[in-house]
């Protein structure tokens, strides 16, 4: 059964969803319909607000949670990908293709949608993929918010 709590934070408030033994959304606002019942003290739902309370206030910099997004193999190694590119750091759609053994000349464009496919934004990092030219390129949640996360973390670097 889906539960869900809302997390404020300063990309607006979140709406994270379990499935009971892992996480599996996380949306921006406004928020997807979403089924099952909101659970404030599901021990999952508890540790992902710690955490993405931990990293918005600078704490912290890696995710330790138990993550299911449903997707294709093709987004789910995207997905993978993003986990591996460090905290304050970014990538291009160009390197994630590369990541994911595909030519990164035909293929960038299904690495953004996949990117932008990506079910639990902020914990599966899709916020660090820029274009070639270094400048911000689709976000799910909005380029205000890409913005942000990419400032904060630049901003905890130091």
């Amino acid at each position: 059964m889906t539960s869900w709590t809302i997390v404020t934070s300063p990309v607006d408030d979140l709406l994270v969803r379990t499935d009971g033994s892992a996480i599996t959304g996380i949306d921006f606002e406004p928020h997807r319909p979403v089924t099952g019942e909101r659970d404030d003290t599901h021990p999952l739902l508890v540790a992902a607000r710690t955490q993405l309370e931990e990293y918005f206030a600078g704490d912290r910099r890696e995710f330790d949670l138990p993550l299911r997004p449903a997707g294709t193999p093709f987004q789910q190694r995207v997905w993978t990908a993003l986990c591996t590119v460090p905290f304050g750091h970014t990538v291009t759609y160009g390197e994630i293709a590369r990541r994911v053994g595909v030519d990164p000349r035909t293929t960038s464009r299904a690495v953004g949608t996949a990117n932008g496919s990506n079910p639990i934004p902020v914990v599966i990092p899709c916020h660090r993929v820029i274009g070639a030219n270094g400048t911000l390129t689709g976000f799910a949640g909005g380029l205000g918010r890409k913005q942000v996360l990419l400032t904060l973390e630049q901003d905890t670097l130091f």
